[in-house]
């Protein structure tokens, strides 16, 4: 009678790593992360720490000012100048009127425009991305002269075809020029965030939205409520860049200051900080109201996380 083979032993549990491995390991780590530490304190934390140590400073001038002037500890006197300046709070309530405006519609904009060419209804995709995608390409600086030029009165042609049929409209009014702005933004932010939302679009599993389809799901309800769902890390990563940039707001309002009234040389927080610097050489001023922006940057985004992280947690 042959006996059966015996049963191979089994396999050993896989042993932790060494002291030597554990070092190899944590100095891979150290190579890996070296250069982004090395650019995070050379372009974030070194600038950050100089803008605050400068707010604590001013410029002192003796003999009513006509004499030279020395640098002094001010402690936080320009922070309270900044926050008691009604020109810095007024430029936070057109920031914060900008971005009901702007985000809103940057996210939903491209968002429906990414799950419009996922769905296979747009012919020539390849080109429409390419298409949508060219505004972003082109500098922002560029982008506000050529629309500046569109807003002109006596120069835009599109003000010249409304005036044939007798419509009035002046982009650079005190109504208009603040959505006249939100305009150049969208023309170069929707195709840039469009790119990422068709990107997560594309990385979903054909599965899922083949299931969606056999259980009757139509095209519309596909998008909402399982394709938009399974993206809420894109939409909220999207939604804090647009916000972060909203707050960042400059080089459209610096050159429409140029040619309205209506834009002033403190219209929003960033043109507050250039003025404080470079017209006024007041530099502790300037570095403590962009200390104030910072924190308020900061604080918007941990809220925007903190709450996609509980909406996140409660649809589990």
């Amino acid at each position: 009678m042959s006996s059966k083979p015996a049963a191979p032993p089994p396999a050993a549990a896989a042993e932790p790593p060494s002291r030597a491995g554990r070092r190899q390991q944590r100095i891979a780590a150290a190579v890996l992360l070296t250069p982004f530490t090395a650019l995070l304190v050379a372009v974030f934390l070194v600038p950050v720490g100089y803008a605050i140590y400068l707010s604590f400073f001013g410029e002192d001038h003796e003999g009513l000012g006509f004499g030279g002037g020395r640098t002094v500890f001010t402690g936080l006197r320009s922070y309270l100048a900044v926050l008691q300046d009604p020109s810095f709070l007024t430029g936070f309530g057109t920031i914060a009127l900008y971005c009901v405006i702007f985000v809103p519609l940057v996210v939903l904009g491209a968002l429906a425009i990414a799950l419009l060419l996922d769905s296979g209804l747009v012919r020539l995709r390849r080109t429409a991305q390419m298409l949508l995608y060219l505004p972003h390409a082109v500098p922002g600086i560029i982008a506000a002269v050529l629309w500046l030029y569109l807003y002109t009165p006596g120069l835009s042609p599109i003000i010249k075809v409304f005036a044939q049929a007798d419509i009035t409209i002046d982009f650079l009014g005190l109504h208009t020029v603040l959505p006249s702005i939100v305009n150049i933004a969208l023309w170069s932010g929707l195709g840039y965030n469009m790119i990422i939302f068709y990107a997560a679009l594309q990385a979903l599993p054909r599965e899922v939205i083949e299931a969606a389809t056999i259980d009757g799901a139509g095209g519309i309800r596909t998008a909402l409520q399982v394709k938009v769902p399974i993206i809420r890390g894109s939409l909220v990563m999207v939604c804090m860049f647009s916000l972060i940039g909203a707050l960042q707001l400059f080089t459209e309002p610096m050159l429409m200051n140029q040619a309205t009234p209506m834009v002033n040389s403190r219209f929003t927080p960033n043109m507050y900080i250039y003025d404080a610097a470079f017209r006024r050489n007041n530099y502790g001023l300037a570095s403590a109201a962009s200390v104030i922006l910072l924190v308020v940057t900061c604080a918007l985004s941990y809220a925007v996380t903190r709450w996609s992280g509980r909406r996140e947690r409660s649809a589990r």
